[in-house]
């Protein structure tokens, strides 16, 4: 299945709470369309959609997102690039934590957060 371009992920490391991802967001990613055609970026809902995508797959999350209790958007996320995708899941609190960075450099976070998830 295509997803904006995106497939292809890399599971670093994965336990009953805890993915870590690696991707790629193609430069050919329509999430990049007319989002700046002369200074091209992955828009927030661009972001949230991969972050909310993985916590589908793999913790059953559903598609629905009942509330964002904190959303953090801190560097661009350039056509082309590998990115890390940590996702945390509590059961419990039924909610999921995420940080999605340069894959190459931890250090460039591009946002972070935290939202609740109706589970299927």
């Amino acid at each position: 299945m295509n997803f904006h371009g995106i497939e292809n992920e890399k599971v670093i490391f994965q336990d009953e709470g805890t993915i870590l991802i690696e991707c790629l967001v193609p430069a050919e990613s329509d999430f990049f369309d007319g989002h700046f055609p002369e200074f091209k970026l992955l828009p927030a809902v661009g972001q949230f959609a991969i972050v909310t995508r993985f916590a589908q797959k793999y913790f059953g999350a559903g598609e629905f997102v009942p509330s964002v209790k904190r959303m953090k958007f801190s560097s661009p996320v350039l056509p082309g690039s590998c990115v890390r995708l940590e996702l945390h899941f509590d059961r419990k609190k039924e909610s999921v934590s995420f940080a999605l960075t340069n894959a190459k450099d931890e250090n460039t976070v591009y946002s972070s957060g935290l939202f609740c998830v109706a589970l299927k």
